[in-house]
This record gives structure tokens, C-alpha cells and sequence, in this order.
């Protein structure tokens, strides 16, 4: 879509014109080196140079604009080499921070999985990827230690089952989120399985929005638990019913995290399914066209949402995109339940089950992917679904092969029952793979919830336990009832060790708000488990009857978190 040409793009930022390079007030000129980089090539273009070229020249061979920028369009990182200390990241350049070896993301747009595709999936990391899997808070899954020589072969695998890594990275439409349980539960608003894929077909792929200022994240959803985090994505449509009892989506724009955390706003219109695909790529223009794209930190929708306001954002989204006006519209409901995660056993409304499970803190095998891919034909009708919080579903399960099937997974330690900590906790890549992080993360979450699970045998109430690499918030530290940013800190001899600041308090929802954190707080990778201890056993002494961990921390006396 384009802005009208009536009459010319009306100034709508106050901020100085030439200064944020937005198309739509005609600065097309690149303004930094990503942007120059996509003006010399659209990054969709790298495919064919890695079919036809870097395949065979090997990774020597790869252009570095094309290395450091258009690989991410087609699902591709270059991931840290081994051994390179935290406290390097920010030092060293991305040649010296970087392996020959890539992350490759799958992308599972509403994070649904056939068995076939599982199988195919989990097979390419035994093959090729030294057995290393991460289902990740996005749906997607990634696979590391790819080589560039075996791309090709992994993408005939992943395409011959209606899979594709196209836009899994980059400036573009990432993945594209759902309930895994979408069309299966009665609670649910709206089934938003087939507007999510008319938009996915139609736009993901598509030079339209190949350039965009920044990555771009959708959420579309009718799940009565908000489980896909509409608050913060950039564009989400959540379902509600209109004062006629029709089923349709509330259109909120603007969130993310990061370094400059902001939560999403509600625009305030009505959205009939059959309108979705129309005004998602309406408001995926305005951020294309009135995107800033000057500087990298700044060029997210929640930033030009933040100089307009919901108001004047719905002004250019129904005169300059859809050309006509939308109804106003209802809020969402509040969601039926604190947990978002869709771990358990869940009544279907045709009487079967899906059984949610924790995996550890996202990471797994290619070897037990198979085996779960196995498991749901032998107990449902290979029907998988990923989360949003790193956990996988396996759908239509009889009555009668529930308990099997739960027994079959834990023998896995895939946990349908899982602790509150083993629950709660997600952490990102982390030190291991990551160009960016500070500190190690997966392995020391699993160590850090099975501390847990020894000193608080009896913790009774549920939590959400992030563990974050570097400020960029992959693991989203910000909405956790304990969130860890990973930086370098000084142990009690004067030494830089890894630790993390501390967020405390975090949550979506109802009065949604970013952790409290505290000036200077900060704990070392070892005082984990005891301040997460110190911090609970407060909590539980402290709070009233009915009282979540949230709502604690936002009352409690600085002292009592310290």
C-alpha cells in the first residue's frame, strides 16, 4: 500500500525533517550503513548468491555486507565463536566476535508443526547442527552450528514440508504469532488461524515490505489467555466481540523492548476478520514510510508511535492507507488466567487434550524433537504446537492416552507437570552462541531453577524467572517477576565477573508495567540462587492472602528486594 498522492504527505512528526529520514517526507537518502546496504540490494536477493555462490565458495567467500546484513533475510546469523569472554563483546568487531558457523531460524509462523515437519526439523540439527535445538519465545526454532555449504540442503528439507527460513531475521516481517491452541478451545474470542495465514501468504517473501526501518513483529490472536504478549509486539490484533456479538480483533501498535522498553497502545478500532490482511499491511506501510531510519536505535515503530499517539496514528492509518474510516471498538477482556504459557492438559472442545510441557528454558535436542514428533502420532494425530514462552503443545490426545502420554515425556524430562521455577523460567541464547551477549544464560537457568526447585520444595504460587544475555531483552527481563540483564560486575575480591541487574516485578496484563529495578543493584552469576531465594522467602512472608509476587514488589520497601 501507498500513502495518497492528493495532495502530498503531510508533516506528522515534530521532530526535525531531515534529521530521521522518513520516506514518506522524501529523505530517501541512506543515513547509516544498514540503510545503504539495503539500497544497494534488497536482502532478499542473498538467496540466490548462497545457492548459486557462498555454498560452494565456502564461508571465505561470503561478501560482508551480505555476511553482516542480507543473510538475516533469509534466517541466517553468524554466531559467537567459542571462548570469547562477555566482557569482550563490546570491545572486539564483528570479525573478531564471529565463528564460520551460523544460527539458523526456522520460522513457525502461529508456531504450528506437523510431525512431518518436526521430524524434518529435528533431523537437520542431528545432521547438520551438532544435535542443538532452541524452541525460542517467538515460535520459531533455531538450530546452530549450520554451515554454509549445507544451506541449501536444509532449505530443499525444510521447503519439501512447507517450511521456510524467508524473513525469519532482518528488517522485515518476522514470524508472526498465534495461540498454538487457536480453533481448539471453547473460551476462545476468535480462531485467528486463517487471517494470520493469508497475511503470511501474501505478504512475507514480498519486496513490498522487504525494506523496513527495523525489525517488524505481529501478533494475531483470539486465545482468552493473551498468550501471545499483544502488549508488546509492534502490531498486534487481539480478538473481542463488538456490541453485537461479533467476533473481530482491537488493533494496539507500538511495543517492544529492549533498551527503551514501551508498551503497545490500543488505537481504538474494530477490525472484521476479513479486514486484517488489508490493515495489517497498512500499518506495516506507515512504519515502512514514516519509520525512522537515521538511527538504528531509534528507528522502532514505538518510537514514532510515541511522537504521534494513538490519535494521530489512526488519522494517517484511515485517510493516507485505507481510505475509509474504521469503527470504533471494544477493549479485550482481561485474560482468564496469570499464565499465559499453556503448559498442562487442556480440554479440547471436540474432547480431546493438549498437553503442554516445559522443556529446558527452550533448549533441546534434534534427537528428542523426533522423539516428540513420534509421540504425537502415537498419541494424537502429529499435531505440535510452539509457544510463545519456549514450550511445546501436542494436540488431540484421547482421555485415555493422557497419562501415557505425560509419563512418556517426563522419562523425556519434558515436563507437563513442571515445578512454578522450571515453569517459569526462559532464558535467551546467551554467551554461547551470541554476537551480542554479556553472559552465559541457558545452562545457568537450569541451574538456577533446580536450585530453586530444592530450597522451595513448597512455592505455591506461579512466577516468571528471565534470563537475559545483554540489554536487548530477547528473553523480555522487563515483564518478568524476576528479570536478570546480563552485564559484567565486580565480585566482592574487586574482580569483573558475569552478573546481572536486577528488574523485579514485571507483568503484562491488568495495569501491565516494567520491572522495578534499583540504582547500582546489581547481583554476580553466583548470588543468583540465593537472592532469588532471600528475594521469594520475603514474598512469602509478607504477602497477603492473595497476593501476587507483582503486586508485592510494587508495595514493597526497597530493603525487603535488596
Amino acid at each position: 500500500m501507498t500513502p495518497s498522492t492528493g495532495s502530498g504527505p503531510t508533516r506528522t512528526s515534530n521532530r526535525p525533517q531531515r534529521g530521521q529520514g522518513q520516506w514518506a517526507l522524501g529523505y530517501r537518502e541512506p543515513l547509516n550503513p544498514n540503510e545503504r546496504m539495503k539500497k544497494d540490494a534488497d536482502g532478499l536477493t542473498v538467496r540466490q548468491r548462497i545457492l548459486d555462490i557462498y555454498s560452494k565458495t565456502g564461508f571465505d567467500g561470503i561478501d560482508p555486507s551480505d555476511l553482516r546484513g542480507r543473510m538475516r533475510w533469509m534466517g541466517l546469523y553468524t554466531q559467537r565463536a567459542q571462548g570469547i569472554p562477555g566482557g569482550k563483546t563490546a570491545v572486539l568487531e564483528p570479525e573478531e566476535l564471529e565463528d564460520s558457523y551460523f544460527m539458523l531460524r526456522v520460522r513457525i509462523d502461529g508456531g504450528a508443526l506437523t510431525s512431518d515437519q518436526l521430524r524434518t526439523i529435528a533431523g537437520i540439527s542431528t545432521e547438520f547442527g551438532r544435535d542443538v535445538a532452541d524452541v525460542t519465545d517467538r515460535q520459531n526454532v533455531q538450530l546452530h552450528w549450520i554451515r554454509i555449504e549445507d544451506v541449501p540442503e536444509i532449505w530443499r528439507r525444510l521447503e519439501a514440508v512447507g517450511l521456510s527460513t524467508t524473513e525469519a531475521c532482518g528488517d522485515t516481517p518476522r514470524v508472526m504469532l498465534n495461540c498454538p491452541l487457536a480453533g481448539l478451545l471453547e473460551e476462545e474470542v476468535v480462531d485467528a488461524t486463517d487471517v494470520l495465514a493469508k497475511t503470511v501468504a501474501k505478504y512475507v517473501g514480498s519486496p513490498e515490505f522487504s525494506n523496513l526501518p527495523r525489525k517488524w513483529k505481529t501478533s494475531m490472536s483470539g486465545c482468552a489467555d493473551h498468550c501471545t504478549n499483544h502488549e508488546i509486539n509492534d502490531v498486534s490484533f487481539v480478538g473481542v466481540l463488538d456490541d453485537y456479538g461479533q467476533a473481530g480483533y482491537d488493533l494496539w501498535v507500538g511495543g517492544g523492548l529492549s533498551t527503551n522498553p514501551k508498551l503497545a497502545e490500543r488505537i481504538g478500532v474494530f477490525v472484521r476478520p476479513d479486514q486484517v490482511t488489508d490493515v495489517w499491511a497498512a500499518v506495516t506501510s506507515i512504519f515502512r514510510d514514516y519509520g525512522y531510519r537515521r538511527q538504528r536505535n531509534h528507528a522502532r515503530m514505538k518510537f514514532l508511535m510515541a511522537d504521534w499517539g494513538p490519535e494521530k496514528f489512526r488519522q494517517v492509518l484511515e485517510d493516507e492507507y485505507l481510505h475509509h474510516e474504521l469503527p470504533d471498538g471494544p477493549a479485550p477482556e482481561p485474560a482468564r488466567h496469570d499464565q499465559r504459557d499453556h503448559v498442562g492438559v487442556m480440554k479440547q472442545k471436540d474432547g480431546a487434550n493438549a498437553l503442554g510441557f516445559a522443556l529446558r528454558t527452550g533448549r533441546i535436542s534434534g534427537t528428542l524433537l523426533t522423539r516428540v514428533a513420534d509421540l504425537a502420532d502415537e498419541h494424537g494425530r502429529g499435531r505440535i504446537r510452539a509457544t510463545a514462552q519456549q514450550k511445546l503443545v501436542v494436540l488431540d490426545v484421547p482421555d485415555e492416552r493422557v497419562e501415557g502420554l505425560i509419563s512418556a515425556l517426563d522419562h523425556l524430562d519434558l515436563q507437563v507437570r513442571p515445578s512454578a521455577f522450571r515453569r517459569g523460567t526462559m532464558a535467551c541464547t546467551g554467551l554461547e552462541f551470541c554476537k551480542l551477549a554479556i553472559v552465559e544464560t541457558k545452562q545457568h537457568a537450569q541451574e538456577l531453577y533446580g536450585e530453586l526447585e530444592k530450597r522451595l520444595p513448597d512455592f505455591d504460587e506461579s512466577i516468571t524467572i528471565n534470563v537475559n544475555g545483554c540489554p536487548n531483552s530477547c528473553a523480555r527481563f522487563q515483564t518478568a517477576d524476576i528479570g536478570f540483564k546480563g552485564s559484567m560486575v565486580r565480585d566482592d575480591s574487586g574482580e569483573m565477573v558475569e552478573g546481572f541487574q536486577v528488574h523485579l516485578g514485571g507483568h503484562l496484563g491488568i495495569e501491565a508495567a516494567f520491572g522495578r529495578k534499583f540504582r547500582g543493584h546489581k547481583v554476580t552469576k553466583a548470588e543468583t540462587a540465593d537472592y532469588c531465594e532471600r528475594v521469594l522467602r520475603g514474598y512469602l512472608d509478607r504477602r497477603a492472602p492473595g497476593e501476587t509476587f507483582a503486586s508485592y514488589v510494587a508495595r514493597a520497601e526497597e530493603a525487603w528486594l535488596l
